[in-house]
């Protein structure tokens, strides 16, 4: 293929395409006709050599080839718009950026209000599309643009992304209040006596059952989920406990009939925060996001 006479036009159909994976919608956000977005992306197959998308139903499945070219097309798309407008240009109140970010319920409880009152007052047209935010960083999800921020507690991640701390957090657990067990204090032998649901969120063994198993102990689980607010319900209404982050717990405690207690061990804080691409983080938009992100954190 002779790229110097390739029609850059069509890759940000491509990159509509690859967004919506539906040829109507990606019409919708290029504001032009579904026939044009058909004929382009029927280009787009010749002139690659490659299906591109799949029909799987009501939607397209991306090809191998069209997933390892949606990340440089949106970067490159991305960093010309930045070119062009000059890097004082991004107007919040005027923007309709989309914004896909992944993180937990429990962060999406902690960030996200705050967050969307900050967007409505200063950018009402931005729109945050959330996603479930898996126990690992999403690598290959933020590489190809599919996702572009994360929101979570991370290990080593590589040089090519930055990470910006955006809160610390300890541990509580929460019974419901009139608990039998816990008449008085909590000490770990009825810690360990205490029947609880666990918050996995697709971890195999968490940071208490790392700390217990270190010392030859163990707890009983009998109810594993996925979901902070289910957990805390559960707990509310049985003689269940449960170990939630302690900002969480407290907003739980001023809502149902539950009550808290510190941990009988010295377990010590884990650090939440912010992830993304490097190169993306220099955009003035996202930069300006991560900003508000950052300010949510602080309060």
């Amino acid at each position: 293929m002779n790229s110097s006479s390739f029609d850059l036009n069509l890759l940000r159909v491509l990159d509509a395409l690859l967004r919506e994976q539906n040829v109507s919608r990606a019409a919708e956000r290029l504001a032009l006709s579904q026939p044009a977005v058909s004929n382009a992306l029927a280009r787009l197959r010749e002139l690659l050599d490659d299906p591109l998308l799949v029909r799987i139903g009501r939607r397209m499945q991306p090809t191998p080839r069209a997933l390892a070219l949606e990340g440089p097309i949106r970067a490159a798309l991305q960093q010309i718009e930045q070119t062009l407008s000059g890097a004082e240009a991004f107007d919040p109140g005027q923007s309709r950026q989309q914004f896909r970010i992944a993180l937990t319920d429990y962060v999406e409880q902690l960030c996200m209000p705050g967050l969307l009152a900050r967007l409505g007052d200063m950018a009402p047209g931005l729109r945050i599309d959330v996603a479930h935010l898996s126990p690992s960083l999403p690598i290959e999800e933020l590489d190809r643009g599919a996702l572009d921020l994360v929101l979570g507690r991370f290990d080593e991640i590589p040089a090519r992304f930055v990470r910006h701390p955006w809160r610390i957090e300890t541990l509580q657990v929460a019974v419901r209040k009139g608990h039998p067990l816990l008449a008085g204090d909590l000490d770990m032998e009825k810690f360990l006596r205490l029947r609880h649901v666990w918050v996995h969120g697709g971890q195999t063994r968490g940071m208490v059952d790392q700390w217990l198993a270190g010392r030859g102990l163990s707890r009983q689980i009998v109810y594993t989920t996925p979901n902070y607010l289910q957990a805390a319900h559960i707990v509310a209404g049985s003689d269940l406990g449960v170990v939630l982050p302690t900002q969480l717990a407290r907003q739980f405690a001023a809502l149902l009939p539950i009550q808290l207690f510190d941990l009988p061990f010295e377990l010590g804080p884990f650090h939440l925060e912010l992830v993304c691409l490097a190169q993306k983080s220099r955009l003035p938009a996202f930069a300006w996001l991560i900003e508000q992100i950052l300010l949510i954190g602080k309060g």
